[in-house]
């Protein structure tokens, strides 16, 4: 259920009322707009009367929600989040659409962010070649696997703990916030110097995970399953913020289907129908969706003009020497290329680079 509060009513009272409903016993998340607060009721709301919570002096509107997912839906918080994460490792932070920006990197709200780097974390000369490579070229985060979840048990399944070493050199070399994919819950003290933690499209109903992602408060890159729907896709975030940690970023990477030209099947239409549905940042993964690197700059804006929040794309300095997905990763000069003409597409949705 969502109670929109009247303009003009202070918080104080705007908070002496939401107490008071959550002594009837649901939980009540408060979001404060720049022009409207909405009070988002969770739990068993059978006993409310929308009509008598309807005529109290403080409510402008009570709407009924149908859809599974609460937290994640834009009728809870109507305003885009944008989710900020300070150069260097500093704090996170969580802000509505008109929230004050204080960060060097954000995603969501009205900004266009591209994440990239390699596939896999191969040396310390290659991750920080790629890493001084997509900084010169306006990416705002360095991506990276240490933990590489592989079809084949004999594939190169990562670095691992060294792996996560490098990244934060990295870091330190180009003050580049890291994304990086966990694949189980004991990896997470491992993960204290990465600043978004990547669930992975295998993982992406791993609920136990997303339970105790949901305890960390640390942002996370949630990634659409290979057949998983959007409904679905929003219930494993909701996974994610019924734990507390509304700092949740959705991923559409391509879902599988009958055509077998490319890796996976891009879902454009995924991305306007879930900026319609939550306030959550919804970035695309060009790299998987294709699997094929000529296409990867075409899909990527596509994904610009069709209103995402950002990017997350694979780069290698030797793509034909790479020890994971090669083939679907940019040389740096096609990274650069990409970039360049990013701006505009991006601009079309009113977003900046």
């Amino acid at each position: 259920m969502i109670i929109a509060i009247k303009q003009g009513v202070s918080a104080e009272e705007t908070d002496h009322f939401a107490a008071m409903l959550e002594r009837r016993g649901v939980k009540v998340d408060i979001s404060r707009g720049a022009s409207q607060t909405v009070l988002g009721l969770v739990g068993d709301t059978s006993s409310f009367d929308p009509e008598a919570l309807a005529a109290h002096h403080l409510v402008a509107k009570v709407i009924r929600v149908q859809e599974p997912y609460k937290r994640a839906n834009r009728l809870f918080h109507p305003e885009d989040t944008r989710i900020d994460i300070l150069r260097g490792g500093g704090a996170e932070g969580v802000q509505g659409a008109n929230g004050a920006a204080g960060a060097a990197s954000s995603i969501g709200g009205g900004m266009f962010a591209v994440i990239a780097g390699p596939c896999s974390v191969e040396s310390p000369e290659q991750i920080i070649a790629v890493a001084r490579v997509v900084k010169a070229a306006g990416a705002a985060f360095l991506r990276g696997g240490a933990f590489k979840p592989r079809t084949s048990p004999y594939s190169f399944q990562g670095m691992g703990c060294e792996g996560v070493n490098l990244l934060l050199e990295a870091k330190k070399e180009t003050g580049l916030p890291l994304v990086s994919e966990l694949m189980e819950i004991h990896q997470l003290e491992l993960f204290d110097g990465i600043d978004i933690i990547q669930v992975g499209a295998r993982n992406m109903q791993n609920f136990n995970l997303l339970k105790e992602l949901g305890r960390s408060r640390k942002p996370v890159l949630l990634k659409r399953g290979l057949a998983s729907t959007v409904t679905e896709l929003l219930m494993a975030a909701e996974y994610i913020m019924a734990g507390g940690n509304s700092r949740v970023i959705l991923c559409e990477r391509g879902i599988r289907t009958f055509e077998s030209f490319a890796r996976n099947t891009l879902d454009i239409a995924a991305v306007p129908w879930l900026k319609q549905k939550t306030h959550l940042p919804v970035l695309v993964d060009p790299s998987h969706a294709t699997g094929i690197a000529s296409l990867v700059p075409a899909a990527a804006r596509a994904a610009a003009a069709a209103g995402a929040d950002g990017l997350i794309v694979e780069v290698h300095n030797d793509p034909e020497n790479a020890l994971c997905d090669g083939e679907q990763s940019l040389t740096p000069a096609a990274f650069t290329e990409l970039m360049a003409s990013l701006r505009a597409y991006a601009e079309l949705e009113g977003k900046r680079l």
